[in-house]
């Protein structure tokens, strides 16, 4: 969410520095470089000036990095506590080249940032506060550094500004189209969030990131869907899921959604299941397409059967309850059913393995990381046999219903070529030869499929039997 942050060190002579930058530019006549900014629905031109990137200070609150800065819970802490340390700008120098996935690997993007600074120069500048805080540039300014500039140029926002214009500056700036490194996917999402905080409407949070105002409540559930992940994975020893953990799942995330959503208003109990499954498929790290096998046919095949129900860590499965008390209210509502239980369970303890695995907290044992470890490979295992059980039954169901789709096929096909003869035969332009010769060649395609069909079918159905009759009746001709 928002926060103001207080000034850095040296603020009021930082500022100094810039309004005398300023007030050079401005006096030196000829053309001057400006910079425009979004901001209130309206574009304002501020000056362009130089300054030493020494003194200029990363931003806390960009929305580049701010599932990234999950990645350690607890330098994420000492940065909320005092951002303008030495510790935490080192952190956030740490986090903007990393990759959205895992900070600990270099971005390419950052890296081809770089070769085109090296190259060619800084094209366009970046933007500060009066007192020095990027707003946008964080990434060319450490980039800049590695390649041992000593200076950037900037526009510099008027002193009114706030911490809500800076961001919303900020996030106006990054959402032009001509950008290069977008944000990342749960950045996006949280920028989102705050601009819900905000006060701005679906429809205007929408219109600003480009996307359809149903695409807008997609993502909020996603990023709640995610939030109660990783507060579900928390344990006793404080070790929990970050946000940068979700950062590659994407459009698995979004396919869950699409089904959830489908299957909510006809059997929630059923869209619970399988969003359970689902959840814990993608924190397994199955594929896109592994994934979309855990679905209706999934749950109707009982296929999920074998999954692992029973904790290995000492929990015990939840027990199914006939309904559930609201505090404070005299109702009570259905509560969740035994199979959702089940589900929930099973993805609890491997949320807290996995947490537990990708954590990166030095005082956890590694006995703590080996039972998740053994807890996350026994899932594995389970779910690669269910889904590829799954596998073979979409195979098999799909080897069932092409004979029939062809048929299908072949109706449209016969269906529209009724059509085409009376429009060629309307205008005189029927050829009756071709025509002729199409329909032996139909006769013959009939007989064959007449051959096939009456093999092994002691009790033929209507139309099976109707074709058998055509083609022995033909035959005897």
């Amino acid at each position: 969410m928002l926060r103001e942050f207080p000034p850095p060190p040296r603020a009021a002579e930082f500022s100094e520095l810039i309004k005398k930058k300023v007030e050079e530019v401005k006096s030196a006549g000829g053309t001057r470089e400006t910079v425009t900014v979004d901001w209130n629905e309206q574009q304002a031109h501020v000056e362009v000036i130089d300054l030493p990137l020494v003194g200029l200070y990363l931003n806390p609150s960009t929305h580049r990095i701010r599932a990234q800065r999950s990645h350690d819970a607890a330098r994420d802490d000492a940065l909320e506590e005092d951002p303008w340390s030495a510790e935490s700008q080192d952190y956030l120098k740490f986090l903007i080249p990393g990759s959205p996935t895992d900070p600990n690997l270099r971005d390419p993007e950052f890296d081809k940032l770089k070769e085109s600074l090296k190259q060619f120069g800084q094209n366009d500048p970046g933007l500060v506060t009066h007192h020095g805080i990027l707003v946008n540039g964080n990434t060319r300014a450490v980039a800049l550094r590695e390649l041992g500039a000593q200076s950037m140029r900037v526009g510099v926002l008027p002193e009114s500004f706030t911490w809500a214009d800076i961001n919303a500056v900020e996030l106006s700036l990054q959402l032009r189209k001509d950008h290069r490194r977008d944000y990342s996917y749960i950045n996006r999402l949280l920028a989102m969030e705050e601009q819900s905080s905000l006060g701005r409407t679906p429809d205007q949070i929408a219109k600003n990131f480009r996307i359809q105002v149903k695409t807008y409540h997609q993502e909020r559930w996603i990023l709640s869907t995610i939030r109660q992940l990783i507060d579900r994975s928390k344990s006793g020893g404080g070790v929990a899921l970050r946000l940068v953990d979700f950062e590659g799942a994407q459009e698995r995330l979004k396919e869950l959604h699409r089904l959830y959503v489908k299957l909510e208003s006809v059997d929630r109990d059923q869209a619970e299941v399988l969003k359970e499954w689902r959840l814990a498929a993608i924190l397994l790290d199955f594929s896109k397409t592994d994934v979309r096998h855990i679905d209706e046919a999934f749950l109707k095949e009982g296929l999920g059967r074998n999954l692992p129900t029973s904790s290995t860590d000492g929990d015990n499965t939840p027990e199914s309850a006939d309904a559930v008390a609201i505090p404070g209210l005299d109702l009570t509502v259905p509560a969740a059913s035994s199979a959702v239980s089940e589900a929930r369970a099973l993805n609890d303890r491997i949320l807290r393995a996995s947490a537990a695995v990708r954590s990166g907290k030095p005082d956890l044992l590694d006995r703590d990381k080996a039972q998740g470890q053994a807890v996350l490979d026994e899932a594995k295992k389970a779910f690669d046999d269910a889904i590829e059980a799954a596998g073979r039954s979409a195979r098999l169901r799909k080897r069932k219903q092409l004979a029939p789709a062809r048929i299908a096929e072949a109706c449209a096909s016969i269906d529209q070529c009724v059509l085409d003869l009376v429009q060629a035969r309307s205008s005189h332009s029927l050829d009756e030869e071709a025509f002729d010769e199409a329909v032996l060649k139909l006769r013959g395609s009939l007989r064959k499929l007449a051959q096939q069909a009456g093999r092994g079918l002691p009790n033929p159905g209507d139309g099976v039997a109707w074709l058998l009759e055509a083609a022995a009746a033909e035959g005897s001709q």
